[in-house]
């Protein structure tokens, strides 16, 4: 289940995905909002990702990635009984993933990587989750990358 603003990633169980989500509404911005997995095992991590994504998706069809980001990810997995194909692109925005329903409704998320800090990972998340946000995942991903736990500078223009 997504974590609400109030609920820092410190105090999620380790069953709840990593998952900062925009409102439901018309989208704006390049993500959907944040996903920060614990693990580069994507077939591992995508069940609770997939639980927390079907709220908003309905039934799950496919999951696509950027090729570079997961290492030897399979063809497909399991979830709510079926199986959801993953397909990875060279063309896809480096981290990012997108989720995709049978009604070809699709979200698609920031994917902060595994050994990112809790600080710059927390600021990645909530600035993907932003509605007012419009930033790519690389710019999202780069700002993450150069926070300091006490720093409160915002993102790059």
């Amino acid at each position: 289940m997504p974590s609400g603003p109030n609920t820092t990633l410190a105090t999620q169980s380790v069953t709840e995905p990593r998952l900062r989500l925009k409102p439901a509404a018309p989208a704006t911005g390049h993500v959907d909002g944040g996903w920060w997995p614990r693990s580069d095992g994507l077939a591992a991590e995508l069940p609770a990702l997939l639980a927390a994504v079907a709220a908003r998706l309905g039934r799950i069809d496919r999951v696509t990635y950027h090729l570079g980001d997961w290492p030897d990810p399979p063809r497909r997995v399991t979830f709510d009984g079926s199986g959801v194909r993953l397909e990875g692109f060279r063309s896809q925005a480096a981290g990012s993933l997108t989720v995709i329903g049978w009604n070809r409704h699709r979200t698609t998320l920031l994917v902060v990587p595994p050994e990112t800090g809790p600080d710059a990972a927390q600021r990645a998340l909530t600035t993907a989750a932003d509605p007012d946000d419009t930033h790519d995942s690389a710019q999202l991903l780069s700002a993450a990358e150069h926070v300091k736990a006490t720093s409160g500078a915002p993102l790059p223009s």
